[in-house]
C-alpha cells in the first residue's frame, strides 16, 4: 500500500518534468525558427537592395541624358512634348515632384505593448517592403511623410530612427504609414502576398487598402541635379 501510495507522486512529477521537457523544446523550435524566419528576411532584403541600387544608377544615368537632351533642345529654340513627358516622368520617380493619384495605404502596427509581437519591424523589414512595392510598379512611396528615393537611408541613431535623416514620426497612434502609387491591384496584390504573412505571423497588426494617395516631394538633397 505504501509503495502504491508513493508510486501515484512520482508519476506526477514525471508526467510534469515530461510536459516542462516537451515546452522547452517546443519553445526553442519556435525560437530556431523565427531566427531562421529573420535570417532569411535579411538576405532577401539585401538582395532586393542591390537590384535597387543598380536599377536606381540605371535611373539616373537615364535622368542625366534626358535632361541633356531636353537642354540642346531649349538651346535650338524648341522642345518635344514627349520629351518634356518623359522628364516628367523622371522627376516623379526620383521625388522631385509631389505625387497625387490612385495608390494603396499600409499601415503596420509593431508595438510590443499592444499586440504579441515578437520582432519590432527592422530596416530590413522596411527595405524589403519598399522594394517589393517598387517591383510592384509603384511610381512613388512614402512612409510617415517622407518620400523614398535613391539616397534615402534608413538609419537607428541611439533609440530613434531615422528616414532621409528626419527622425522617424508616429502619426496618430500608427507606427507606420506607408502610401504607393501606382496599379492598386498590382501594389495590393504583392503586398499582401508577399509581405504581410511575414509581418503577421511575428504579431504585428497589418492592414492595407486602396486609396488615392497624396506623396510629398523629397526635401533633402536630390542625388540629381534637375534643370
Amino acid at each position: 500500500m505504501k509503495k502504491r501510495t508513493l508510486a501515484i507522486p512520482l508519476t506526477l512529477v514525471a508526467l510534469v518534468l515530461g510536459f516542462l521537457l516537451t515546452l522547452q523544446m517546443q519553445t526553442q523550435k519556435s525560437v530556431v525558427e523565427l531566427e531562421k524566419l529573420q535570417a532569411q528576411r535579411a538576405a532577401s532584403a539585401r538582395d532586393f537592395l542591390a537590384e535597387a541600387q543598380e536599377e536606381n544608377k540605371l535611373l539616373q544615368e537615364q535622368h542625366a541624358a534626358l535632361t541633356t537632351q531636353l537642354e540642346q533642345a531649349r538651346t535650338q529654340g524648341g522642345t518635344s512634348p514627349a520629351l518634356l513627358a518623359e522628364l516628367d516622368r523622371y522627376r516623379m520617380m526620383d521625388g522631385t515632384v509631389n505625387v497625387q493619384g490612385p495608390g494603396i495605404m499600409i499601415t503596420i502596427d509593431d508595438r510590443q505593448q499592444e499586440h504579441k509581437v515578437v520582432f519590432p519591424l527592422s530596416n530590413d523589414d522596411l527595405l524589403k517592403i519598399i522594394n517589393t512595392l517598387k517591383f510592384a510598379g509603384a511610381e512613388a512611396i512614402s512612409i510617415n511623410g517622407q518620400r523614398i528615393v535613391a539616397s534615402t537611408s534608413i538609419v537607428y541613431s541611439g533609440t530613434t530612427k531615422l528616414i532621409n535623416q528626419v527622425p522617424f514620426t508616429r502619426t496618430e497612434g500608427v507606427p507606420y504609414e506607408i502610401l504607393a502609387s501606382g496599379n492598386q491591384d498590382q501594389l495590393l496584390d504583392y503586398f499582401t502576398k508577399l509581405e504581410a504573412p511575414d509581418l503577421k505571423r511575428l504579431g504585428m497588426s497589418v492592414s492595407v487598402s486602396r486609396k488615392t494617395v497624396q506623396i510629398p516631394s523629397y526635401k533633402g538633397v536630390s542625388p540629381v541635379k534637375n534643370p
